[in-house]
């Protein structure tokens, strides 16, 4: 079972909440204008956008503060200039960790996400110290509750996932990302709920944390994605479902 599936359970739970304050806004206009500026404006013609499009739409932001970050993506309209970097670097207990910042101020940004992993007991890394761990995937995640395991697996192999993995509260479908919207709109067409979709990094090796050191990791991980430039953040965490079930009431 990855890590990701396990973090996004609890991390899915606190997007929504985020979005539900608006506090997620700014980071979905950030996201969308950095996509149609790298991409076009073509919902239908560039993935990335749709997907980030598709993210504002679940938390509810207005069509129009949509259609000005597009347009300031694309120069219609004038706006920041930010640009996409990626930090790396080690969190507690050596999980290697990724961190995408859209920013108008590189160095300023570096300074205060060196200072997150400083104050969490990690060290932020060269560039490409943990990318090699990780491969770009589309994931899409869905309740076990909501579907058996051997349907779902049959349902995702089909659409062209790479593979399915299931824990006793989630099914997680991997694919490659030229094949993320299909398995996403295959899951929805046969009337399966799901809790997140996105285009993730996800690591190839896995290390196994304790509660401890799952606290840890967890408010680094956590404090960075409160960053007003960071994006997403990734790492090789593993947990138990116990773990998780007490990190989730904490």
């Amino acid at each position: 079972m990855s890590g990701h599936s396990k973090w996004s359970t609890i991390k899915h739970k606190k997007a929504i909440l985020d979005a539900r304050r608006g506090k997620a806004w700014s980071k979905f206009a950030k996201a969308i204008t950095v996509s149609a500026k790298t991409g076009g404006g073509s919902i239908a013609d560039n993935p990335r956008l749709r997907l980030a499009v598709d993210k504002a739409k679940e938390a509810n932001m207005p069509k129009d503060t949509i259609e000005k970050a597009i347009k300031k993506g694309t120069g219609e309209l004038e706006g920041e200039s930010f640009e996409e970097v990626i930090y790396e670097g080690y969190g507690p207990g050596g999980v290697a960790v990724m961190c995408r910042v859209l920013t108008d101020n590189r160095n300023r940004t570096a300074g205060e996400i060196r200072k997150i992993f400083d104050r969490a007991g990690g060290n932020l890394g060269p560039t490409n110290c943990v990318a090699f761990q990780f491969s770009q995937k589309g994931v899409v995640v869905v309740a076990a509750e909501k579907v058996a395991e051997d349907r779902i697996l049959e349902i995702g192999l089909e659409a062209g996932a790479d593979d399915v993995t299931s824990s006793a509260h989630i099914h997680e479908i991997l694919c490659k990302p030229d094949r993320f919207e299909a398995v996403k709109s295959t899951v929805a067409a046969a009337g399966i709920e799901i809790q997140s979709a996105d285009i993730s990094m996800v690591a190839s090796n896995l290390i196994a944390l304790e509660l401890t050191t799952a606290r840890k990791v967890m408010n680094l991980v956590n404090t960075l994605e409160e960053h007003d430039d960071v994006d997403a953040v990734y790492s090789n965490s593993d947990i138990s479902d116990e773990v998780v079930a007490q990190l989730s009431k904490e």
